[in-house]
């Protein structure tokens, strides 16, 4: 992928989500997975109003981890609510990427968003290529919710 290439790409993300891929991309490797780690930890926590309904919310199953999802719309921003244990760090850290970088964005703007976020933020560099299926897929999952809410 050419430099322009790779700005075009990162130019179609929400501008929270940009300036996260620029920190990932301006990292070593190394550096990278440690700010997966600082993500995973961030991870907002479940609201109540979901933690009664787990079962209500769609499981990502190419996760190996149980990864459980929902999606509200409201005022034309998206806002996305994850259930991850918290022994899976590198699914909980790309999550919390994905939350952090298009919570309030208009669903738009999430589904221009490229699917191959974990390739901008450099993360296939440093994980394996069956953690980056799962990865891949939550991002698949995010946009088909939003879909239906539209």
């Amino acid at each position: 992928m050419t430099e322009s290439t790779l700005q075009e790409r990162i130019e179609r993300c929400p501008p929270a989500l940009q300036t996260i891929i620029e920190e990932f991309r301006d990292a070593p490797p190394r550096e990278r997975m440690e700010y997966l780690i600082e993500y995973a930890m961030s991870l907002p926590p479940l609201p109540a109003r979901y933690q009664a309904q787990r079962d209500g919310m769609e499981q990502v199953h190419e996760c190996q981890t149980p990864v459980f999802l929902a999606t509200e719309v409201n005022d034309n921003a998206v806002h996305f609510y994850l259930d991850i244990p918290p022994e899976s760090p590198t699914v909980r850290g790309y999550a919390s990427i994905l939350v952090e970088g298009l919570d309030g964005a208009t669903p738009e703007a999430v589904l221009a968003t490229p699917e191959d976020v974990y390739m901008l933020l450099g993360l296939h560099e440093v994980i394996t290529p069956q953690r980056v299926r799962g990865l891949h897929a939550l991002l698949g999952y995010m946009k088909k919710q939003v879909k239906n809410r539209l």
